[in-house]
């Protein structure tokens, strides 16, 4: 199925699946009728930026990690076994490389494959330069290792990921890994120097802090305006104790947006 077919498809499934709702749940409150619509489209639209993404990509692949990239999972292993392809993929997380053995593709990593033709990875938030925010799920390091070493960095995301400037939709901050013991001065040294606060993340189904894949703490820094992304990124990496910082600038060659109404728009960088 091309794109284009696929975005019908999906948007007319959507529209019919809301039309066979039961009448009781069309007498609903409005707002829960809203927050099911909004959760709806929410998904279709990542399963939209995902499949776009996998059909226009594909060969030794990087796979990242987060909700929208379980969809671009599904799709490459739709067309593996299609297709015939051979496609190797490499993961920024367990949760990544859980889903290519729950798939049945073939898993490697940058031990056997250091040059990646694509990486495919979601955002917490993308602005109008590309430069993303990254590590909502504290996978952070990795994906930017992997994105590094791609060819091609593609992003996928839903339309409530796509900012004019970072902080307008992603409120929970830039997550910033760091070693344990230096979580306390890193935070006040991001604080002094940047503003705002940088407020050590804690587990929810567990006590005590969110431990990475890497076994380091994450800081959430809770920045107050806009900055310059670049310098800010490569000054918070030289203060001892960090190890990587989600903001992802310069990296992205192209983000499909999936759209309420069904459509993928995507987006390139600016031309300076």
């Amino acid at each position: 199925m091309t794109p284009r077919k696929w975005v019908e498809f999906a948007a007319t499934s959507s529209r019919s699946l809301l039309l066979s709702l039961p009448e009781k749940h069309v007498r609903s409150s409005s707002s829960s009728s809203r927050r099911y619509h909004g959760t709806l489209m929410a998904e279709e639209a990542k399963k939209l930026a995902a499949y776009a993404a996998v059909d226009n990509h594909i060969q030794v692949v990087g796979v990242g990690s987060g909700s929208t990239i379980v969809y671009a999972v599904d799709r490459l292993a739709e067309r593996v076994r299609q297709e015939k392809l051979n496609i190797v993929c490499v993961p920024t997380s367990f949760q990544a490389r859980q889903l290519i053995l729950q798939h049945g593709l073939t898993l490697s990593d940058l031990d056997r494959h250091p040059e990646l033709d694509v990486a495919i990875d979601g955002a917490d938030e993308v602005d109008a330069a590309l430069t993303l925010i990254k590590g909502g799920g504290g996978c952070l390091t990795q994906e930017k290792i992997v994105a590094g070493c791609a060819k091609h960095f593609i992003v996928i995301a839903d339309y409530r990921k796509d900012s004019k400037a970072l902080g307008q939709q992603w409120k929970k901050g830039v997550p910033v890994e760091v070693i344990p013991m230096a979580y306390v001065p890193v935070s006040r040294a991001i604080a002094r120097r940047f503003g705002g606060e940088a407020v050590l993340r804690m587990a929810v189904s567990k006590a005590g802090p969110v431990v990475t894949d890497n076994s380091n703490f994450i800081l959430d820094w809770k920045f107050e305006h806009a900055q310059n992304w670049k310098e800010v990124n490569t000054a918070i990496k030289m203060i001892p104790g960090v190890v990587e910082t989600g903001l992802f600038v310069g990296m992205a060659e192209r983000v499909y947006f999936g759209m309420e109404d069904g459509r993928v728009k995507t987006r390139d960088p600016p031309i300076n």
